[in-house]
């Protein structure tokens, strides 16, 4: 594992395995423009290095504004699809709040794209799932 980027709320990790995982290891609240520009980045990186799995590692973050959730199901999980995502593992925002609106989110989205989702509460299942060879 290595990390590709370091932001104030947010570490980007590569992982390598049978496919390359990007993970966003949130740390806390991040405002909706910092949100926003943290996960453009974030595609950004996982086009440059040819990622297949995703590993959205929201156990630490904060509040998310639901304009923003609403962003995330228009914007970003499409753009998984497009960058060739087969595999989507989530960890559960700790938070109630948050870990209900999100996964509200996921589960009103994902169904209907054409990758594996699971959700793990131990981060290393996650990244081992989200790396091996289907």
């Amino acid at each position: 594992m290595s990390v590709l980027a370091s932001y104030p709320t947010l570490v980007l990790h590569l992982h390598q395995g049978a496919r390359n995982a990007l993970e966003t290891e949130w740390l806390g609240y991040a405002s909706s423009a910092d949100f926003r520009r943290f996960i453009a980045a974030a595609i950004d990186l996982a086009r440059e290095h040819h990622v297949t799995a995703w590993i959205a590692n929201d156990q630490l973050l904060g509040a998310v504004r639901p304009k923003d959730l609403a962003w995330v199901g228009k914007e970003v999980l499409p753009a998984l699809v497009v960058l060739g995502v087969v595999r989507f593992a989530r960890l559960e925002a700790e938070q109630t709040l948050n870990r209900l609106l999100i996964g509200n989110l996921y589960q009103d989205t994902t169904p209907e794209l054409p990758f594996q989702t699971r959700t793990f509460t131990d981060v290393q299942q996650a990244r081992a799932w989200a790396v091996e060879e289907s």
